[in-house]
Order: structure tokens, then C-alpha cells, then sequence
């Protein structure tokens, strides 16, 4: 099974200006935990991501402004990605080694396609040992490697 099987095609994306509370509610609207952060809506390359863990300690728990932090402020550069004809456990690999619930799909010059959320992986595949595998290693409760 390859990466484009089971992304989530065309995710909702920000921009690096925008400010948190415009993330916060995208995250709400979409019901998802992440989004990534793009250069401009035209070449949609992707910079960065911004997950509800980073509005929760980055913002909050730092007392920011929300209105006046922006998502650059607080996103993930440079975040680990694979392409759509990855096979999917190179998908499944990076979210093990990173402990990581999403990873960004790309194309080769860095534009956003796609994003494979944990559930995906849930939802699309029928490997229930690796799934639970992988659940595991993205929950342990020590980060044992940072992300690229």
C-alpha cells in the first residue's frame, strides 16, 4: 500500500502569519489535530506544521496571545514527510522513530498533497499488529528522538 492510499488529500493549511486563534479554530472546524503551515496558498510548500500539542504548551502554557502569536511562532520546521508513492510503512516508520501522530505527504518540490493522521493508519489499513505497533511507539512517554 502506498502513502497516497490513505492520506488525507488537500488538508487544510495556514500561512506563517497567521495567528494562532485563526489555527486553534481551523483545528476545531476540521476537527483535526494539525495543520500544516505553507509559504503561500499558490505554491503550497510546506514549511512547517502546527499541532494542538504546540497551541496547548507553547501557547497556553507559555501565557502568548493567541491573537498575537502567530503559527510560525510556534509550528514545527522542517517537519518529517514522504511522498505519495512511499510505500506506507516508510509513513508508519517515521511516526514510530519521531513519535509522531501525522506526517505531511509531498511532492518533490515540497508541496503539501496529502497528510496520513494515525487514524488513517487505523482506517485504511487492515495490519491491526502494526497499527497497534505503532500506537505504541508514538505513545511512549519519553521522546526518545526530536524531528528533523
Amino acid at each position: 500500500m502506498k502513502c497516497s492510499d490513505v492520506m488525507t488529500q488537500d488538508p487544510m493549511c495556514c500561512v506563517g502569519s497567521d495567528n494562532v486563534s485563526k489555527v486553534a479554530q481551523m483545528m476545531s472546524m476540521g476537527d483535526i489535530g494539525s495543520i500544516p503551515v505553507i509559504d503561500n496558498e499558490k505554491s503550497k510548500r510546506l514549511l512547517g506544521i502546527v499541532t494542538d500539542r504546540d497551541l496547548a504548551l507553547k501557547v497556553l502554557g507559555e501565557n502568548r496571545d493567541p491573537q498575537q502569536t502567530s503559527a510560525e511562532a510556534v509550528m514545527t520546521y522542517d517537519p518529517a514527510t514522504c511522498y505519495p508513492g512511499d510505500d506506507l510503512s516508510k509513513a508508519l516508520d517515521i511516526m514510530s522513530q519521531y513519535q509522531i501522530r501525522r506526517v505531511p505527504v509531498i511532492d518533490i518540490d515540497g508541496r503539501i498533497l496529502g497528510i496520513i493522521s494515525q487514524a488513517d493508519i487505523a482506517l485504511y489499513t487492515d495490519n491491526a499488529q502494526k497499527t497497534a505497533e505503532v500506537v505504541q511507539e508514538i505513545s511512549k512517554p519519553e521522546m526518545q528522538a526530536s524531528q528533523p
